[in-house]
């Protein structure tokens, strides 16, 4: 089966400063595909060239078989929707208006979303669990509705993956672990595929602890130093040598008997 999207070498830079250096994965169906790596490592400049917003100086991104580079911006946003790690709430829009943004790439200019448009919007956010914001101010939402509502905003564009950077950085525990939960039941139930670039390798340990098909990648030094399942990449030697720490990788029983695995952090180390 053709994945949905494939990175071929790609590589990417700014005059004589490379950031990325022959990029290499490919993301299936039903797949929760995770980026880590050190800050600067390249991982939103990586998204950015996927969502076609940044023009890879070599290698290509195919998307279902066709080359972002060729695709229009209203083509790719019918494949791939984003949830940015941060949102400003500078104008006191309605959540049902942000959620139909998220229709943008299915109107002719100037058109009103139709009755079909509204209904999206309006089962996008039942699906992550917040119908009852639809007329509340975008403004006047807390951290972790708000990026709610972001996801509601990718879920109403009807795209096939959704690519999230860092989508709970800026949220509390309960917050991060509603975003991670509601990753969980859009990939079950809707065979969803999301790309998220994250900070927390748990984030990964979490999806795969769901029983969810997980992959992760671990950038450093602008290529892929390790990729494939948590279980197989999250090791205390890889994560030494990703953020120069040292980790304790441990396996728990929940729940009586449920097996979990996390990493707990222990130490930064010195500098070779």
């Amino acid at each position: 089966m053709e994945p949905i999207l494939e990175i071929r070498d790609v590589s990417f830079g700014y005059s004589d400063t490379l950031i990325l250096d022959k990029i290499n994965f490919t993301i299936n169906s039903g797949e929760v595909f995770c980026i880590l790596g050190p800050n600067g490592c390249g991982k939103t400049t990586l998204l950015d060239c996927i969502l076609g917003w940044l023009k890879p100086c070599a290698g290509k991104i195919m998307l279902k078989g066709k080359d972002v580079g060729n695709l229009s911006a209203r083509q790719i946003a019918r494949h791939l929707a984003y949830v940015p790690q941060m949102h400003e709430k500078t104008f006191p829009y309605l959540v049902q208006d942000i959620v139909l943004m998220g229709r943008a790439s299915y109107l002719k200019p100037f058109a009103a979303p139709s009755r079909e448009d509204v209904a999206i919007a309006q089962k996008a956010l039942q699906k992550v669990g917040i119908a009852h914001l639809w007329d509340r101010h975008y403004t006047q939402l807390s951290g972790g509705e708000g990026q709610l509502v972001m996801v509601a905003r990718a879920l109403a564009q009807n795209s096939p993956v959704i690519i999230m950077d860092e989508p709970t950085a800026h949220l509390d525990y309960q917050n991060e672990l509603v975003i991670l939960e509601t990753v969980v039941e859009l990939v079950k139930q809707t065979g969803l595929s999301i790309l998220m670039a994250t900070h927390v390798p748990n984030h990964c340990y979490y999806f795969e602890n769901q029983g969810i098909k997980t992959r992760a990648a671990l950038i450093k030094n602008k290529s892929i130093m390790a990729l494939g399942s948590p279980s197989e990449v999250l090791s205390e030697k890889n994560l030494e040598g990703l953020y120069n720490i040292e980790a304790s990788i441990v396996n728990c029983v929940i729940n009586g008997g449920e097996k979990v695995k996390q990493v707990i952090p222990i130490r930064t180390l010195k500098e070779a």
